[in-house]
C-alpha cells in the first residue's frame, strides 16, 4: 500500500522544467529521476545478493571482477544520453521544438548502432579482460558466461538508460520512473526462477538482467514513437555532424566518468587480491552493490534537475539559473548528511544481504563499509558539478571534474593509502579522494559563476 501511494504521488505531480522551482517543487520533480536510479541499480545488486547466497563465493567474486569490463563497454550511453538530453533540452529552452526532435531522434538511431557494435566486439574480447582483471582458474569461465550474456543486452540498456533523460527533457520523469519499476521488478522475478529455482547459476542471473533490460528499452522507446502528449517523438532524423559532436563533447564527462570509475575498480580489486584474496574482492563488492543505492541518489537529483538547468540556460533566464543552483548545493549537503548517518547505522544489516554466509567476510564487509561511507558527505557536490556544466554544455569543464576525480584521484589514493594503513587505507581511498573532489569543484563553480551567471 505505501509503494503505491508513493506511485501514485509521482505519476499525479504536474511539475514542467519551465516553472519556478521552490524546494518542494524541487524534490518532487526529482524524485522520479532518484527512484530510476535506484530501481536501475536493482539490476547488478538483484544479481549480486542471488549469486552471492545461492551459486557460490566463487562466481560472486568471478562477477565483481568482469563487472568493470561491462561498464566500460557501456558506458557510451551515458555519454549520449546525459549530452544528449543538455542539447536538446536547450533547443526547446529556445523554442525550437522540430529542432530537438532531429536531435533527439539522430542521437537515438546512432546510439543504437554503437551498441550493437560495441556488444560484438565486448563478446569475443571478454576471456582476454577476464585474465587480464586477474581471473584465476576458479572465477575465469564465471567471468565469461556472466560477462558475454549480459554484453547481450547491450542495445537495451542503451535504450533504457538514454531515455530515463530523454523522459525529464520531455515533461515526463514519472513515466520513466514507471518503466524502469517494471523492468526491474522483471528482473527481481526472473533471478527468483532462473537462479533460485531452475538452479542456473550466473548464467540464470545474466539472463535474468537482459531480459528485464530489453522489457525496459523496448517499453521506453514504445513511449517516444507515437506520444500521446509531450514535447519529444521519435521520428525522423536529419543528420547533423554538428549536433552529434556537441552531444558528445558535452557528454563525453559521463562517459569518463563511468570509464574511469571502471578503471578504478579494477585497480581496487588488484589491490584487494594483494591485501585480503578472494574475500577482499567478494566484500567490495558487496560494498560496491550498497554503493550502488547510496551514489544512485546523487545521480538521480543530478540528471532529474539538469534539463532543468539547460532549458533555463536556453531562455537566459539567470534568476532561476542562480535559484536552481542555489537550491541544489543545500539539498546535495542533506542528502550527504542523511546517507552517511544511514549508511553507519545500517552497516551491519546491509552487509548480512550479501555475507550472512560466512562471517569473516560479513565482518570485513561491515567494517569497509563504514569507513567507505564517510564519503557520502561529499560526493553529491562533484555529481551536481560535472552535471551542472553538462547542462551549461560545456562538456571541458564536466569532463574535467569528472576524469579528475575518478582517474586521478582515486586512483592515486588507492595506490598511496594501503601502504600506510594497509586494508583500511583501501577503504578509506574514496573519502580522501571525493573530499579533494569538493574542492576542485568549487573551484570551477567559483571560476564560472559570472560567466554563466548562475
Amino acid at each position: 500500500m505505501k509503494v503505491s501511494f508513493f506511485f501514485v504521488i509521482l505519476v499525479t505531480m504536474d511539475i514542467r522544467i519551465s516553472d519556478h522551482f521552490t524546494y518542494g517543487k524541487t524534490l518532487r520533480f526529482v524524485m522520479p529521476s532518484i527512484a530510476v536510479m535506484i530501481f536501475t541499480s536493482i539490476y547488478t545488486i538483484v544479481d549480486g545478493y542471488f549469486v552471492a547466497n545461492y551459486v557460490g563465493k566463487t562466481p560472486f567474486a568471478a562477477l565483481n571482477l568482469i563487472y568493470p569490463m561491462i561498464m566500460i563497454i557501456s558506458c557510451q550511453s551515458f555519454m549520449f544520453g546525459a549530452g544528449g538530453t543538455a542539447l536538446v533540452a536547450k533547443y526547446l529552452g529556445q523554442n525550437r521544438k522540430e529542432k530537438a526532435n532531429e536531435c533527439f531522434s539522430m542521437v537515438i538511431y546512432v546510439s543504437i548502432i554503437t551498441a550493437i557494435i560495441l556488444s560484438i566486439v565486448g563478446y569475443f574480447i571478454t576471456p582476454g579482460v577476464a585474465i587480464v582483471f586477474g581471473a584465476d582458474e576458479k572465477m575465469l569461465p564465471h567471468c565469461i558466461a556472466y560477462g558475454r550474456i549480459i554484453l547481450l543486452g547491450l542495445p537495451f540498456f542503451e535504450l533504457q538508460t538514454e531515455l530515463q533523460n530523454f523522459f525529464v527533457a520531455a515533461n515526463k520523469p514519472q513515466l520513466g520512473f514507471k518503466m524502469t519499476a517494471i523492468s526491474g521488478f522483471a528482473n527481481i522475478v526472473g533471478d527468483f526462477v532462473l537462479v533460485k529455482y531452475l538452479g542456473l547459476g550466473l548464467r540464470g542471473a545474466a539472463l535474468a538482467t537482459i531480459l528485464a533490460q530489453m522489457v525496459g528499452g523496448m517499453l521506453s522507446l514504445l513511449a517516444f514513437v507515437k506520444p500521446k502528449e509531450g514535447t519529444l517523438a521519435l521520428g525522423k532524423a536529419v543528420f547533423d555532424g554538428n549536433d552529434l559532436l556537441r552531444t558528445c563533447s558535452n557528454g563525453i564527462s559521463e562517459l569518463l566518468n563511468n570509464v574511469s570509475m571502471s578503471l578504478v575498480s579494477m585497480l581496487y580489486n588488484w589491490q584487494l587480491i594483494s591485501y585480503a584474496g578472494e574475500n577482499g574482492v567478494a566484500a567490495y563488492g558487496a560494498i560496491m552493490y550498497l554503493d550502488f543505492v547510496f551514489y544512485a541518489v546523487f545521480l538521480g537529483y543530478s540528471l532529474g534537475i539538469a534539463p532543468v538547468v539547460s532549458y533555463n540556460y536556453g531562455a537566459n533566464d539567470y534568476e532561476e539559473l542562480h535559484n536552481i543552483y542555489v537550491k541544489s548545493l543545500v539539498i546535495n549537503l542533506f542528502f550527504g548528511v542523511l546517507m552517511l548517518v544511514f549508511a553507519e547505522i545500517m552497516a551491519k544489516p546491509l552487509s548480512m544481504v550479501f555475507t550472512s554466509y560466512d562471517q569473516e567476510l560479513m565482518e570485513m564487509t561491515v567494517h569497509g563499509f563504514k569507513i567507505y561511507s564517510l564519503a557520502y558527505l561529499f560526493a553529491g557536490f562533484s555529481v551536481f558539478g560535472s552535471a551542472f556544466f553538462t547542462a551549461l554544455n560545456n562538456g571541458k569543464v564536466s569532463a574535467a571534474i569528472s576524469f579528475i576525480r575518478a582517474l586521478i584521484f582515486e586512483t592515486t589514493t588507492v595506490i598511496i593509502l594501503p601502504f600506510f594503513f594497509r586494508l583500511d587505507g583501501i577503504w578509506a581511498a574514496i573519502v580522501l579522494a571525493r573530499f579533494l573532489s569538493l574542492g576542485l569543484t568549487a573551484y570551477y563553480f567559483h571560476k564560472y559563476k559570472d560567466h554563466y551567471r548562475y
